[in-house]
């Protein structure tokens, strides 16, 4: 290329690179050996070949036309629920447009905003939103950026990597005096043995002033206040709760507030631990006999962590026995204590193959079985064709508010 023309010269060869740079040594070879030889015509010879290299080598007279490209900002607007509080958001509008109106007047500059949401797993993502409005576009574009935030984000990145050479430019809003007491969780179990304590680490932080030593939190558990204590400001305490029961324990903690606070949000935080059982206790309840009643015994009983009380009902309780006393060896129906007093004390309750008869189980203990799932028991039910025979189906018993499904009255075989 040469600079000094009102053009540039390339080339476009008609050839592969390779063959043309062989025509051209070839060419010089035979130069070189007319000379060598003193023959005549060897300049002649050398002129000719390279014209025919040259016309290989398809030289072009290119003329280019430029267009600049205009410098992009990148104007990145905290939309988090933080800018709600008190004037905020009335400061963000007023310098959005102030700084609309300079950038506009300036040639050569490309203005790309970009609002930034509440994210529920990454918080205030600022430089997320930064990264996709200038992502696409080359990093030597990049004029800077200018942030109006009230300086919460929670992703920051390694400067020396995010657009180097370029400046960000911060705008804070709100007021320099502003107060405000936050209640965090810093770690929290899980998972919690059912009747143990499961600890949870909290920190009470004072920001924008120095309060009392002290904070008064209150633990609320599944909705009900179970107990209140101090914290020391600044630094992380823990304490441990009782897990009462299996499932989802949730535990709500809130802060007294401080004084003159922006906002209350931030004084209160949910935990949720999950009450799993070191051993699982199964009431199973066969009915019908079948070929399948051995498979669900021996199963659970297989399960060392399972323990497995197991009935069968044979007969109804109004049923005579006409064999002698001494010859039997069964037992009644623990109606009462299973279905009544100890009904709590089990997991999970597995009906199988049951077929409704009042004479086996009052509807006054299955409606107690209906309860109890609606209090976050377990039922399982092992049916037959009995579920869809509505005279014995255990849908026409109170039950039926607990079951996931209605029959139709229909068996299907295929």
């Amino acid at each position: 290329m040469l600079d000094w023309l009102p053009f540039n010269i390339g080339f476009a060869p008609h050839v592969p690179l390779w063959l043309l740079i062989a025509c051209a040594s070839i060419a010089l070879v035979v130069f070189v050996y007319t000379l060598w030889r003193r023959g005549t015509g060897a300049f002649a010879r050398l002129f000719a070949l390279s014209v025919l290299v040259l016309a290989l080598a398809n030289p072009l007279i290119v003329t280019e036309t430029r267009e600049g490209l205009d410098d992009v900002v990148a104007l990145v607007v905290d939309r988090t629920q933080s800018q709600d509080i008190g004037t905020r958001q009335a400061d963000t509008e007023r310098t959005l447009n102030a700084l609309r109106e300079r950038l506009g007047e300036m040639n050569g500059l490309e203005v790309r905003e970009v609002e930034v949401r509440t994210d529920p797993e990454r918080g205030t993502a600022l430089f997320g939103g930064l990264g996709a409005a200038i992502g696409q576009i080359p990093i030597d574009r990049f004029a800077g950026a200018i942030m109006i935030t009230d300086g919460q984000a929670h992703d920051p990145p390694e400067l020396e990597t995010f657009a180097p050479g370029a400046p960000v430019h911060v705008i804070l809003t709100g007021e320099r005096d502003e107060r405000d007491r936050k209640l965090s969780v810093e770690r929290a179990s899980r998972f919690s043995i059912v009747g143990e304590q499961a600890e949870i680490t909290v920190l009470v932080e004072d920001i924008g002033f120095a309060g009392a030593s002290t904070a008064m939190v209150t633990m609320h558990i599944d909705g009900e206040e179970k107990d209140a204590f101090a914290v020391p400001v600044g630094e992380e305490t823990t304490f441990e709760v009782p897990i009462e029961h299996g499932g989802e324990n949730v535990i709500e903690l809130a802060v007294e507030a401080g004084d003159a606070e922006q906002t209350l949000q931030n004084n209160s935080a949910v935990v949720v631990v999950n009450g799993v059982r070191d051993r699982l206790r199964v009431l199973l309840v066969s009915g019908q006999p079948h070929a399948g009643e051995r498979v669900w015994r021996d199963l659970l009983k297989s399960d060392p962590s399972v323990d497995l009380v197991h009935f069968t009902i044979l007969r109804p309780p109004d049923k005579g026995e006409y064999a002698p006393i001494n010859e039997l060896s069964l037992i009644v129906f623990p109606q009462r204590e299973l279905f009544v007093e100890k009904l709590s004390e089990f997991d999970l309750v597995v009906l199988d193959r049951y077929v409704n008869d009042e004479r086996v189980v009052p509807l006054l203990y299955l409606e107690n079985i209906a309860r109890y799932v609606e209090e976050g028991g377990a039922l399982m039910l092992s049916s037959g064709p009995e579920l869809a025979q509505f005279e014995t189906s255990i849908y026409a018993t109170p039950l039926a508010s607990v079951l996931p499904s209605r029959p139709i009255g229909e068996i299907v075989d295929s």
